[in-house]
Formats: C-alpha cells, sequence, structure tokens
C-alpha cells in the first residue's frame, strides 16, 4: 500500500493509467476519498499517469491532531509531489479538492500545467448549512447527516437510475470519522482565497453542475471572472458532476488538455 509518513501519520496515494504519459492529479471531495474518480479511471487512463490521493482524515489516510486550515489541505499535496520527486502535473479537483486546486495555483504558480476545479468555491458565502452539519454530527454522529448529503450530491434522477453508485457513496460517508468530517468542514467554513484569484496564471477550467445546491453554477461563474482566460463548462448534474455526468466530464477534461 503506498503511503507517505507525515511526521507519525500517514497519507494514501495510488496511480493507475499510462505510466509514460503526463501526470494528472485527482483530488477528491469532503466525505469522499480517492473512490470518487472511479469513472474517469478508463477513460483518462489512456492519456494519462493519473494519481489519487486521499486527503487527511479521509479514506486510508490518517487524521492528524489538531484543527486544520485550507493551507494544511495544500501542504499535503505540495509535500506529496515534493516526495514523488513532480515538478509539474495537471490537477483536477471536485469540491474541497478543487478548493486545493485553486490554493495551489496561488501559492505555487509553476507548479500546474493545467487546472481544473468542479463544483467547487473559492469563498464560502453562506457557511450556516456546513456549520449545521458539524452539530449534528458532533451531538450524533455521521448517520445523523448522510442522506442529507446524498440529496445534494445528486439529482432525484441519478438516485433512482444508479441507486448502486449512491449506495457506494453512502458507505464512504458512514466510514468518515466525525473528528475528520468537523474538521474539514471547519476549515472549508473559513474559506476565502478570492484576493488571490486573479493572479492565476494557469490555464483553468471550471465545471459546474446545473442542479448543484453545495456550490451553484454562480460560484464556479464568479471563479472563472476572476481568474484570467479560464473557460466554463456546464453540466447536467448536481454536486458530483464528475460521477453522474461522467461521459460529459471526462469529455470535457479531454478537450482540456488536447489544447497543449
Amino acid at each position: 500500500m503506498p503511503e507517505i509518513d507525515r511526521n507519525g501519520w500517514r497519507q494514501y496515494f495510488a496511480w493507475s493509467g499510462n505510466p509514460d504519459g503526463p501526470v494528472l492529479v485527482l483530488s477528491h471531495s469532503l466525505g469522499s476519498s480517492g473512490m470518487l474518480w472511479e469513472r474517469q479511471l478508463s477513460e483518462l487512463g489512456d492519456r494519462f499517469h493519473l494519481l489519487r490521493y486521499d486527503h487527511r482524515g479521509h479514506g486510508r489516510s490518517d487524521c492528524p491532531d489538531g484543527e486544520w486550515t485550507m493551507e494544511d489541505f495544500g501542504r499535503d499535496l505540495q509535500r506529496l509531489l515534493d516526495q514523488l520527486g513532480l515538478e509539474r502535473v495537471h490537477f483536477c479537483g471536485v469540491s474541497l479538492g478543487g478548493m486545493v486546486g485553486l490554493w495551489l495555483a496561488q501559492e505555487e504558480p509553476g507548479r500546474l500545467d493545467r487546472l481544473v476545479v468542479a463544483n467547487t468555491s473559492a469563498f464560502m458565502e453562506n457557511p450556516s448549512l456546513l456549520r449545521e452539519r458539524i452539530r449534528h454530527v458532533s451531538e450524533s454522529g455521521m448517520e445523523s447527516i448522510v442522506e442529507d448529503v446524498l440529496d445534494r450530491w445528486f439529482t432525484s434522477g441519478f438516485h433512482r437510475s444508479d441507486s448502486d453508485a449512491v449506495a457506494a457513496f453512502r458507505r464512504q460517508l458512514r466510514e468518515t470519522s466525525v473528528d475528520s468530517y468537523r474538521k474539514t468542514s471547519e476549515a472549508i467554513c473559513d474559506l476565502d482565497i478570492r484576493e488571490g484569484l486573479s493572479r492565476i496564471s494557469t490555464p483553468t477550467l471550471v465545471i459546474t453542475g446545473v442542479e448543484d445546491r453545495a456550490t451553484p453554477p454562480s460560484w464556479g461563474e464568479a471563479i472563472a471572472d476572476s481568474v484570467p482566460g479560464a473557460e466554463v463548462c456546464s453540466l447536467p448534474a448536481a454536486h458530483l458532476s464528475n460521477v453522474e455526468a461522467a461521459e460529459e466530464f471526462n469529455e470535457a477534461l479531454l478537450q482540456f488538455f488536447a489544447l497543449d
């Protein structure tokens, strides 16, 4: 099992795809893990050497002590790339993963060749819902929020048409520890990296979901308006657009990366 030791806690990562292709880092959402990307592995793996990793407190990665900030998530990725000897990579992140990508593009602009951020935000305009979830999980455990989260992740149509996929994400949510969910949610509630968006020089694609209530399309459009030259792609999906609209998501990425 590939892991990086970080002063007493372990971070999990996994390689797949074409080992001779350019590296594409895939960064997942709050409450999921590298499993989020299963519908991308075959389509993107023909061209890219895919690097998936589990954020701190998610999937197979450990949950380090103390409170966390978005900078901590960004530094985790920086150190992973350093320790794997990766000077430049492509990056794609959904939700929390997109926030990490925007942070890295601001802090270390020479690290990314191309950047895709999906169903994400640079600022939590109204964190009240997330803070209410923090209260629920702290008092009653993860089970108290699972169905509400799934209803925001996927449209009702997807719940009916692909119940197996929904069930897999239900299990992933249930397996996320209360402490990890709480500390990650607090970091997201405090997020505000809008000021640096205009400094991003990395070619950027912003993907939104037409029916995304967690990060509405206007939030993604605001990112694109601030990042010079950024493109926007809107998909028929709710929050996890790479799962619900996988075919369209993959095509959007392949077209964007083909511009090189």
